[in-house]
Parts: C-alpha cells; structure tokens; sequence
C-alpha cells in the first residue's frame, strides 16, 4: 500500500487514493477538513525532495503559479514545504486528458471541436505570459478536457523547476520530445513564443491525427524540430480549412522572430477564423522555413539523396554519433513544366512550292469542323474548371435540432453537434424545465454554408421563482403582509408555547429559507403562544354568589366563560349551582370556567306569589319599571326599597322588555334592584310628585 494514502498532511488534507504518476511527482487525490472539498495533491519524488536548491526553486516557482487565476488553467490552492516532503495543493479536475481524449476520438478530431480547444489552450497562455510566467512543457498529456468541454491547462512553471531554469535534452525532457520548439531542442534561450510553437504543434495533432516529427529516438525528433519543417496540413487532408493551416504553420514557425508575437496575436487570428473561416491570412509561406543554424552547432551535415529525400547525418561535438532521416524542404512554388512546341512554320518565302488550286470545297468544311470542336472542347473544360465554381451549388450542411435538449448534456457532444461550436446565449423565464433550450439560431434542420459554424441557443431559467425569505425574527402581523407583497400565501398560523420566544413572533416556517417558490405557493408558520403557564388546582366556586365566583375567576387569571341560569331547590337563589372545570381540577391561567347560577325553586312547583295586602297604606303608590335589556330566557327579578323588598317577580325577559310594580311610600327613594340574585341597578322615585 502507497506510504501517504491514509495520512492527514498538515492536519488538514486526507490522502485517499493515488490518481497518477509522473516523472517528477505522484498525485493524489485528497480531502481538505478545513474547507470540506476534494482537491488534488502533488507530492515531491523523495530523490528530488533532497535537492535543497531544487527545492527551493520548486517552492518559488510554485508560489508564482499560485497567483495565477484564469477559468482554463487548473488552479493551485496551496504550496507546502517542511522538513519531510514538499507538495502542491491544486483544484481536483473531473475529467481526462486532451492525449486520453484524442485516443478516444481517433487520434483526429473535427477542425471545429480542434478550433474550441485551442482557443481556451491559447487564452491561458496569454494570462500566465501575461505575469511572466512560461509553461515550457505543452502537451495534450498536460491539457485537461472536463465533461462540459472546457479544457484546463496544468503543470504550470514544473517545468522550468524540472529543468533547472534553462531547457535541455535531459532524461525528464525525453517525454515531451514532440511538443518541444527548436530552441529547447537546442538549449538555447526561450520565451513565451517556445509554448506557442508547442501549442502549434498540439494543433497540428488534433486536425491532422499524427505528429509533425516522427523518430525511433528522442534525438532524432528534436533534431527534425530543429532542422525540418513538416508537410502541412492539407496535404494531409484536404478538408481542413486553408486559414487554419496557416495559423498552425505560423506557430510552429522553427524561427521565433517568424511565429506570433504573443497568445494574444495568435488568439486574435483564431477568432478572425472563427468568426470567418474562409478568411484569408496574409502571411508569406517562406516564414515557416526553418531558421539557418549556426555552424558551430554540428560538426558535420552531409546531404544524402536517397529517394527524392534529402537526408542529413548532423552529428554533435559532445560525440553522440548517429544517422537521423530528415525530412526535406518543400518548395512552396510552383513551376509548370516545359512542353515542347512544333517548330514555327517556316516562312513562306523560304523553298514555296507552287501552290495548286483544287476545285473542292471539303478541307474548308474540315477546317471549320475543326476549329468548331476546338472551341467546344475549350468552352467544356472553362465549364467544367474555371467557371464550375460559379454556377455550381455552394456546399451546406443541415443545422441540428437543438430545442428540448438539455443544454448540460449536450454542449460536449459532437456527434449530435456535427461540428458546430455550441455558444450560451440568454437564460429566460420559460414554463420549460430549467437548462432546456428553448430557441436557437440558426433554427434548426436549416441548411447553412461552411462559414456559419456556431449555434447560439436561448435557455430556459425555468418557471418565474420566488427566494423564500427569512421570517426570523418577525412577528406574524409583520411577516403575512410581508410575504403577500412576494408573491407568496400565508397559511393560517399554528401556534404553540415557546421558552425564549416572545409570543406573537414566528418559531418556524416552511419552506426553508432561500428554496426556490414557484408564485402563490403556501408558506406554513408556527408562531409562538410564549413560556407554557404551570398549572394549578381550580378553585372551589358552588355555593359563592355569582359576583364573587366571577371576581375569584378574574383574580386567578382564568377567563370567564359561560353562565347558564338553572332552577335549583337546594341553592339560594344567585349562587353558583356547579363549575367547569371542578374544583381541584389542574388549569392554567387563560383557562375558560363555565358556571351554572341558581334560579331558586322552580316556580310552577310552587304555589304563586301574592303580593302582601297593604295595611294602612301611608303615601302615594307609584308604578316602577325595571328594565330586562341584557338577559335572555326565564329570570327573576327583586325589587328593594329601604333594605326592605317591595316586590318580586319571575318574568320571560324574550317576551318582555320590562317588569312593573306598584310601590308605595314618600318622599323621595332609591329602589335597587336585583336580577338572577344578582345587583344590577338602581331607580330613584319622588313619591310626593
């Protein structure tokens, strides 16, 4: 079992499982606890952790990369260096290699899907050589493809690490032999434009399927970079575009003075092209031959003809001695070759003959004939060569139907996309499912040229959506209107008690904050009631008046609830018959209490009242009216005058709105009186008046 799988670096990344191996380094695939994330992590072959200088400039290099920040280029998060081992963190990709990738295609790919890979391969080197920074080691085996087909380019600045700060043909270069510019080959002095003419190179792979340099040895190949030019893409297949050639002829330029300038140039043609690739770039084939190499160089170069090939022996001062085929220049020009001609008539003053006149008419028939099917045969091949590209149909291919496709799962597929480069458009509100494409341009099943080569597609952002918001903190009088001025529907409330939670405020709601809520959709609250109350024993009521039952009910806390009058022949009329709850019964303030009052003797089980005879009656005798507005039902009413009763009647107060009575007396007197046992009022009556 590997010695890091299992360990936790740094007290903070996991080792979980080795995921590659390379030249100068294992990487594994890690945990990060403080950050919770997958990451990548690259640990240090042993043999070159104990290289101090090594080291060092490892760290360094490291620390520059790290402040590198572009959407192609794999991010590193972390450079750790102790006593022990040394190590990168880097962003963990989901995906394989552009090499991996290749393979898997073919080894060729369309010139349009080659087109979108170069161009995210270009723009990350622009931003590195934009801070200083030189890959020196570009290669599909160092150019990542994620599954949306975006590519991120890795192994920033380990190459110079690698190499010591200068390129030569060491053992850790031998892999990359076929990528490497003319000037690595010859350890000479490198810029920016060596990872250009690398990337060129890359380029050539994808659109043609092979290597610009074949050979059986390292050697051989950096020698044909350094001395050869390739046979141009073309005349490898003729269906790659002729601007495209001239971009890839023009990286690989062996002088560097000949290539691009810089990313930025190179990325500006690869637009042009793109946006246009019938486009014509003026640039001067002769460019592209190789640049003269110093004498000093070789010992010796000897030209060998052998098959139409020019073949050269160069062979180095430090003595390593063998024969390498190099391919030989083509020449870019054209020379049409020499046809011999009759010789010119000879004059016809020289040796005329007499000339004799025929009487027939036939060799002018045949002359006329003859120069007839000349001209015919001149205008059918004009047709059928100069002018056939005129009337001739221009080339079209049909637009894929792209409406109702997910665009996550399609934008890398290029079967279905045949070709073209799929381009985000607008995200819209749509009745469609979210990441559905909704329209497209051109349309689909359209016929379009060879210069139409991108689809620009509309998506759907799905339904109109509604972020639930935070209710925390509110009460529910705030939080219903807040939430119907969203868009959004209260529910009726629950409520329950709550030990830190004010009442009135809002415990909890669903859905959750931030879910994302179609219009109208209903949102639950629970709102707090406040602290539960301890309960305690109810207490006892029967036999009190009506007044002080409903004062104890008060002074408890507990609300009144229903009182119901009832004819009872054991209870003075007025107090309290039976309770709910009963007596002892544990409740908690806020508790209803129903009461049942007294009504005295039923009054059809008794004999009826009489009114006492007057004896004497001194005074004046006046009618009393006592009000009934307030009851319902059967009632009993007492009329008091001077602590003494006057007078008492059980009336209907449904039927009737007042009870009368005839009370004698003088002078001037306040009559209380009394409904149900219970005070209600009082009226004054001047007997003298």
């Amino acid at each position: 079992m590997d010695q890091y799988i299992g360990k936790l670096l740094d007290n903070r990344y996991e080792i979980l499982e080795l995921v590659g191996t390379g030249g100068m380094a294992k990487v594994y695939k890690a945990r990060c606890h403080r950050l919770n994330r997958l990451v990548a992590i690259k640990i240090l072959r042993e043999d070159l952790s104990q290289d101090a200088e090594f080291r060092r400039r490892f760290h360094d290099e490291s620390q520059a990369v790290a402040m590198l920040s572009h959407p192609n280029i794999v991010a590193v998060y972390d450079v750790s260096r102790s006593s022990e081992l040394e190590y990168i963190v880097m962003e963990l990709i989901d995906g394989i290699t552009l090499k991996q990738y290749m393979q898997k295609k073919g080894n060729k790919l369309n010139w349009r899907e080659a087109l979108h890979f170069i161009i995210q391969i270009t723009k990350a080197l622009g931003h590195a050589h934009s801070r200083g920074i030189i890959h020196r080691d570009i290669k599909p085996h160092n150019i990542m493809v994620l599954r949306d087909g975006s590519v991120k380019v890795a192994d920033f600045g380990i190459a110079r690490v690698a190499s010591g700060g200068h390129s030569t043909l060491t053992q850790e270069a031998l892999g990359s032999v076929h990528y490497i510019s003319p000037e690595q080959a010859r350890g000479s002095h490198i810029d920016s434009r060596s990872d250009l003419y690398s990337a060129g190179v890359v380029l050539y792979e994808m659109i043609t399927g092979r290597l610009p340099f074949e050979g059986d040895t390292p050697v051989s190949v950096a020698i044909q970079h350094i001395n050869s030019i390739p046979l141009s893409p073309r005349e490898l297949d003729t269906t790659i575009p002729e601007a495209l050639e001239v971009i890839t002829m023009k990286a690989m330029a062996p002088n560097p003075d000949d290539r691009y300038l810089s990313a930025d140039e190179m990325l500006s043609d690869l637009e042009e092209f793109r946006k246009n690739p019938n486009i014509n770039f003026d640039y001067n084939s002769a460019e592209f031959d190789p640049e003269e190499v110093p004498e000093n160089e070789y010992t010796q170069i000897r030209p060998v003809h052998q098959s139409g090939r020019m073949i050269q022996e160069p062979r180095y001062e430090g003595g390593y001695e063998e024969e390498y085929p190099v391919q030989r220049r083509r020449d870019r020009r054209r020379y049409e070759d020499e046809e011999e001609y009759p010789p010119q008539r000879r004059s016809r003053y020289e040796d005329e003959e007499p000339v004799r006149r025929r009487g027939t008419i036939w060799p002018i028939f045949l002359a006329v004939a003859a120069v007839l099917l000349f001209v015919g045969m001149v205008v059918y091949f004009l047709w059928n060569t100069l002018f056939a590209g005129f009337f001739a149909p221009p080339q079209t291919h049909p637009v894929p139907n792209l409406v109702g496709r997910v665009y996550e799962e399609i934008k890398s597929d290029t079967e279905l996309l045949a070709g073209f480069i799929l381009v985000e458009g607008d995200t819209v509100t749509n009745d469609a499912d979210p990441g559905t494409i909704i329209d497209q341009d051109p349309k689909g099943d359209k016929e379009v040229g060879e210069n139409v080569t991108e689809i620009k597609v509309t998506i759907s952002g799905g339904p109109e959506i509604i972020p639930m918001p935070d209710l925390s903190g509110m009460t529910y009088t705030d939080a219903a209107p807040y939430l119907r001025s969203l868009g959004l529907r209260p529910a009726v409330p629950t409520y329950e008690n709550h030990d830190t939670i004010e009442e009135g405020f809002v415990i909890s709601y669903t859905p959750m904050k931030d879910v994302e809520l179609p219009p109208g959709t209903e949102v639950q609250i629970v709102v707090s009631k406040g602290p539960a109350d301890e309960p305690f024993p109810m207490p006892e009521l029967v036999g009190k008046t009506q007044a002080l039952a409903e004062s104890i009910i008060t002074t408890s806390n507990l609300k009144r609830g229903r009182v119901d009058p009832q004819y009872d022949d054991t209870v003075e009329e007025g107090k309290v018959v039976s309770q709910y709850p009963l007596a002892d019964a544990q409740v908690t303030e806020g508790t209803e209490v129903n009461l049942v009052i007294s009504l005295g003797p039923d009054p059809s089980t008794q004999p009826p009242v009489i009114d006492p005879p007057v004896t004497n009656p001194t005074g004046t005798t006046k009618t009393v009216e006592v009000p009934l507005h307030g009851f319902e039902g059967s009632v009993t009413v007492r009329l008091l005058m001077d602590g003494a009763e006057v007078g008492y009647k059980i009336a209907d107060a449904n039927m009737d709105t007042v009870v009368s009575f005839n009370v004698t007396g003088t002078g001037t007197k306040v009559l209380s009186y009394f409904i149900n046992g219970e005070a209600v009022g009082t009226i004054t009556v001047n007997f003298d008046e």
